[in-house]
């Protein structure tokens, strides 16, 4: 894959956006909420951390459970957006 004249590997900012181009709707969850818009993500949603953007392993797992509902629900959201 190719995106703006440079090769990607793992940069799901750009990945995101070639999977855009072709129809198919993306959410980003990042911590990384600068650098997502900075690269021209659409949708984002705010995760937790790099290493946890669905979780928290030091909460309780009652409260990490409706952390990650949350989160997911958000997601969900804003795949239903309609950007233009």
């Amino acid at each position: 894959m190719r995106c703006c004249k440079k090769s990607i590997t793992r940069c799901g900012t750009y990945i995101g956006k070639e999977i855009e181009n072709i129809g198919i709707p993306v959410v980003q969850v990042t911590n990384l909420t600068r650098i997502a818009i900075d690269s021209g993500s659409v949708r984002i949603v705010k995760g937790n951390n790099v290493c946890y953007p669905f979780g928290n392993p030091q909460l309780p797992l009652e409260q990490e459970k409706e952390q990650r509902r949350r989160l997911v629900m958000e997601t969900l959201n804003q795949l239903q957006q309609v950007i233009e």
